[in-house]
C-alpha cells in the first residue's frame, strides 16, 4: 500500500466537533523502521480539544442514540473493518512496530473487540432493588439502570494502535457514552481510519472525536471538567501525572508489567521454551503482556536456557513486510539505545548476555541473559523491548517471592504438569490473571483485563469495561 492508500483509510488529521480536519496537518507520521514518512496529522491545540469536548457534549445533549442502533452500528463496524483487513494490516505494520503477521492478528482481534462491544449492551439491564431486606424499604418498589458517566476520555498507545482503541472506543460508544480519543503520537493514523470506519458504519457523527499530538493535548483533554472518565494505557509515570492533573474522577488504566514466568521441575520443557520465546519476543517485546523474568527449577535450568539461547538465535529481525521477519523494530531509535543501555549495564554489573545484546538503529536483537541483579531495571521495570532475564530456583516458595518481588503484578504464567502445584502457585501468585502450562502473554479480549500494584486500575475487555463506563441510577416508587 502507498501512502495515499494509506491516508486514504483516514480522509483526515483529526476529526473534531463532525468534521475531519484536512488543513494545517503539521505533525509527520513516519515509519520507525526507516523513518519513511507515511502522511501528516494535526498538532492539536488546547482550543482544539475544547471545540472536541463541546461537539461530543452537544451531540449527547441533542441527538438520542438508543441501545438498539449502537448494537448495530459496532456490528456494522466489524464487518467494515473484517473487509478492509488487508488495508489496516498494511497501515498498522506501517506506520507502528509490528510485523505484517502481528498486524493482521491484531486487525482479527479489533473485528472480536467490536462484536464483543455490542454484544455487552445485554449487561445495560440493571436490576430489581431488594426493598424488603432493609426496614427502611418498607412500602417502596425499585430498579436500577445503567446509565452512561457521559464523556470518556481516551488515551491509547502505540504498541496496539487498532484494537487497544477498540476496547476503549466500542465499550464506551455502547454504553451511550461519547468519546474524545487521543492516539498515540507514533501511531495515529490508524486510529484515525478506525473512527472513519465507525462513522461509515452508523455511529453518530458528534458522538466522537479524535484529537492529536503530545503530552499538553492529553493534559488539556483530562483536565476538562466536562470529562466524566480516563481510560488511559501507557506507563505509571504519565498516570500519576494525569491523576494528579484531573483530580477526582473516574479511571480506568492498564499501566503495563515486568511480567513472571515459574518453569517447574516436571514441566514440558518443549512447550515452555517454545512459548517463552513467543511471549518474550512477539512485537519485539513492546507488549504489556511480554515475558520479561523466568524463573527455572534448577533441574531443568541448563536445558532451558540453552534451548531458549539456541531458538532465540535463530529468530530473524528485519523488515516488517519481509514474510520471513520474526521481529521488527522498536517504536524509535530512542527506544532501542535505551534498551541497549539496559542491558549494557546490566552487564557491567555481571550478568551474562548469552544471545542478541546488540542494537542497529531502531531494531534490537533479541537477548537473553542471566545473572542479572534484582535490583536492575531489566528485573523492577518494564523493559517494553524483545529481552528476557533466566534465573534459577530450588524451590516453590522461592520463585514465588522473586515473582512478586516488583511494583508490577499485571500477569504471570507457570508451567507444571501437577494439578496441586499449579493450584498452589496460581493462588499465592499477585497478578490480574496467572496462566497455567502458559505464559503471561495471553489475553482473550472478552476477559476481564488489568492487574494489581502499578499496573493498572480496573478492567478491560468490553463487559468490564462498558460496567465502569456506566452508573447505577435507581428509581424507587413508594406504594
Amino acid at each position: 500500500m502507498d501512502v495515499c492508500e494509506q491516508v486514504r483509510l483516514a480522509p483526515g488529521g483529526a476529526y473534531i466537533a463532525g468534521e475531519w480536519q484536512r488543513s494545517e496537518l503539521n505533525l509527520a507520521v513516519t515509519d520507525p523502521q526507516d523513518g519513511r514518512v507515511l502522511g501528516h496529522v494535526a498538532s492539536s491545540t488546547k482550543d482544539d480539544v475544547t471545540r472536541a469536548i463541546t461537539g461530543v457534549a452537544e451531540s449527547l445533549e441533542e441527538q438520542a442514540w438508543p441501545v438498539w442502533a449502537r448494537r448495530e452500528a459496532l456490528e456494522a463496524s466489524a464487518r467494515l473493518v473484517e473487509a478492509q483487513s488487508d488495508d489496516f494490516a498494511r497501515l498498522i505494520a506501517s506506520e507502528g512496530v509490528k510485523t505484517l503477521a502481528e498486524a493482521e492478528r491484531e486487525v482479527r482481534r479489533c473485528v472480536e473487540t467490536l462484536r464483543l462491544s455490542a454484544e455487552a449492551g445485554a449487561f445495560l439491564t440493571g436490576e430489581t432493588i431488594p426493598f424488603e431486606a432493609s426496614r427502611n424499604g418498607v412500602g417502596k418498589v425499585g430498579w436500577f439502570t445503567r446509565e452512561p458517566v457521559g464523556i470518556v476520555a481516551a488515551i491509547t498507545s502505540f504498541n496496539d494502535p487498532l484494537n487497544l482503541v477498540a476496547h476503549k472506543i466500542g465499550p464506551a460508544l455502547m454504553a451511550g457514552n461519547g468519546v474524545v480519543l487521543k492516539p498515540s503520537s507514533f501511531t495515529p493514523l490508524t486510529a484515525l481510519a478506525l473512527t472513519n470506519a465507525l462513522l461509515e458504519s452508523g455511529v453518530p457523527a458528534g458522538r466522537i472525536a479524535v484529537v492529536c499530538g503530545g503530552a499538553a493535548v492529553g493534559n488539556a483533554l483530562v483536565t476538562d471538567d466536562r470529562i466524566s472518565l480516563v481510560s488511559f494505557t501507557g506507563g505509571p509515570s504519565t498516570a500519576r501525572k494525569i491523576t494528579d492533573a484531573s483530580g477526582p474522577r473516574k479511571m480506568l488504566m492498564e499501566l503495563g508489567g515486568d511480567n513472571p514466568t515459574i518453569v517447574c521441575a516436571d514441566a514440558d520443557l518443549a512447550v515452555a521454551v517454545d512459548d517463552v520465546i513467543r511471549g518474550a519476543f512477539g512485537v519485539a517485546g513492546q507488549n504489556c503482556l511480554s515475558v520479561q523474568r523466568v524463573y527455572v527449577h534448577s533441574s531443568l535450568f541448563d536445558r532451558f536456557l540453552a534451548d531458549v539461547v539456541e531458538q532465540t538465535g535463530r529468530l530473524r529481525v528485519g523488515d516488517k513486510f519481509d514474510p520471513t521477519t520474526d521481529i521488527g523494530p522498536l517504536i524509535s531509535e530512542a527506544a532501542a539505545t535505551r534498551v541497549e543501555s539496559w542491558v549494557e549495564d546490566a552487564r557491567a554489573q555481571g550478568a551474562t548476555v548469552h544471545v542478541g545484546g546488540r542494537r542497529t538503529g531502531s531494531f534490537y536483537d533479541p537477548t537473553v541473559l542471566t545473572g542479572v541483579r534484582s535490583d536492575s531495571p531489566l528485573i523492577t521495570e518494564e523493559i517494553f523491548g524483545p529481552v528476557v532475564t533466566v534465573m534459577a530456583f530450588d524451590e516453590i516458595d522461592e520463585a514465588i517471592r522473586a515473582a512478586n518481588s516488583t511494583d508490577y503484578a499485571l500477569q504471570a504464567g507457570l508451567f507444571t504438569q501437577s494439578v496441586r502445584t499449579a493450584y498452589t502457585i496460581a493462588a499465592q501468585i499477585t497478578a490480574g490473571a496467572v496462566i497455567v502450562n502458559g505464559t503471561s502473554d495471553l489475553r482473550s479480549d472478552a476477559m476481564p483485563f488489568g492487574g494489581f500494584k502499578n499496573s493498572g486500575i480496573g478492567r478491560e475487555g468490553a463487559r468490564f469495561a462498558l460496567e465502569a463506563m456506566t452508573e447505577p441510577k435507581s428509581i424507587i416508587v413508594n406504594v
